[in-house]
């Protein structure tokens, strides 16, 4: 990815900043002269900062403005470890929320739309983010947050919600529940808005018949704003990335070399107009690709390749990495197999054991797709797996992030 004047311009005067006051960057770029950055190919000679550079930080140690200056504060959604801590001034909120709107003017959202956000409200950036954009455009905000999903189809059928902002595991449960209760024809909804986890194409297609909308990625993190830092457009060929706003790198997750365009790689980011807590090089752990040349939208704005999983989302089993995605990408070309599926890995006697288990559409026959599914998953992925065939619902659905990988061998 070519980085350009302007970009190069705002990270040169980012960097004078931080290595100027007393603040994280200070000491992280010690002995480095900005001065002598006078390429793309120098700034990538920069340190990449990681999460355990954030979670060092705590609480505000990221903080590159006083304390006054500091309107908001926002912490990951992360369960283990320490926190991390994101401050936000008053121009940091106003950017965010400037980006957002644009995300809903991408997905082609008026002021006329009446917006549900599910995904939560607190430290997480996710629900606040969707309602900042909303109010921004002008659009009618409806806050649930996540849960109490009887109380969140009635205020569907009876505010005429248009708009779903959800986790795709929330809004799959919410399309199955509609299916279940014969509300389809008393809910208005047109449109999806769909981040915070890696999906797969079954999946999506199930969502996207099941409510009969249209859906859209949005890409955010925590760490970087939050949701609303890129989003897809009608024309479903990637996400848009706000790259006046952010500058974005794909590396090899392990050499840290930039790869071609095109290629799979780690998502890196750099903010290029962020106050509270500006990043150099962050790692995201999210694996993507740029995707070349211009999109049939006529949007300026450079794509990325929609998530395709993490870094530390892979297993690796008897010598084989093995990533969610294959997974999704095994189960959408077996017809019957539906979206959802846990992935059990036990160390039992010496080896590893690997149990699949699968929901099936009604009416299949379970022991034909047992064999079915075995033997594609080992021939596209490499290794013998134990198929455990189950009805459409059976396996658990959660109102935040769904866990498919389930790694017990330690």
């Amino acid at each position: 990815m070519k980085m350009t004047e302007t970009q190069f311009r705002l990270i040169k005067e980012q960097l004078y900043k931080l290595t100027s006051k007393e603040c994280f960057y200070k000491h992280k770029l010690e002995g480095i002269d900005i001065d002598q950055i006078q390429s793309q190919e120098d700034f990538e000679k920069l340190p990449f900062t990681w999460k355990g550079d954030l979670r060092d930080a705590y609480p505000l140690g990221l903080a590159a403005v006083p304390d006054d200056e500091i309107v908001r504060i926002h912490s990951s959604s992360g369960t283990t470890g320490t926190p991390v801590i994101i401050p936000y001034t008053a121009k940091d909120v106003e950017d965010w929320a400037i980006m957002f709107a644009r995300c809903y003017e991408m997905a082609g959202i008026t002021k006329h739309d009446r917006v549900q956000i599910t995904p939560g409200y607190g430290l997480w950036t996710a629900g606040i983010g969707f309602q900042l954009g909303c109010e921004r455009l002008g659009a009618m905000a409806i806050p649930m947050g996540p849960g109490n999903t009887d109380k969140q189809l009635q205020m569907m059928m009876d505010l005429g919600s248009t708009v779903l902002c959800a986790t795709s595991s929330y809004a799959l449960l919410l399309a199955e529940e509609i299916a279940k209760r014969g509300i389809g024809d008393k809910i208005k909804l047109k449109k999806g808005v769909i981040g915070s986890e890696r999906w797969g194409e079954k999946m999506r297609q199930r969502i996207a018949n099941e409510l009969g909308v249209e859906l859209y990625d949005i890409y955010g993190l925590t760490e970087v704003y939050g949701p609303g830092i890129g989003i897809s457009c009608p024309h479903a060929c990637g996400m848009h990335m706000w790259d006046d706003y952010i500058y974005f790198e794909i590396v090899d997750p392990k050499t840290g070399i930039p790869v071609p365009d095109g290629e799979i790689g780690e998502i890196v980011i750099t903010t290029l107009k962020k106050q509270g807590a500006p990043l150099i090089r962050y790692r995201t752990h999210d694996l993507s690709r740029v995707i070349p040349g211009d999109c049939p939208c006529g949007s300026p704005y450079p794509r990325i390749d929609t998530i395709l999983g993490r870094t530390d989302d892979m297993v690796k089993v008897k010598g084989v990495n093995i990533f969610p995605s294959q997974i999704d990408a095994m189960l959408s070309s077996i017809p019957g197999a539906s979206s959802e599926y846990q992935f059990m890995l036990d160390h039992m006697n010496g080896k590893d054991i690997c149990t699949l288990f699968v929901e099936l559409e009604a009416g299949i026959d379970r022991e034909i797709m047992e064999k079915i599914i075995g033997e594609t998953f080992k021939a596209k992925i490499g290794i013998t797996v134990n198929v455990m065939p189950v009805a459409i619902g059976e396996l658990p659905r959660s109102e935040k992030k769904s866990t498919r990988v389930f790694d017990n061998r330690y």
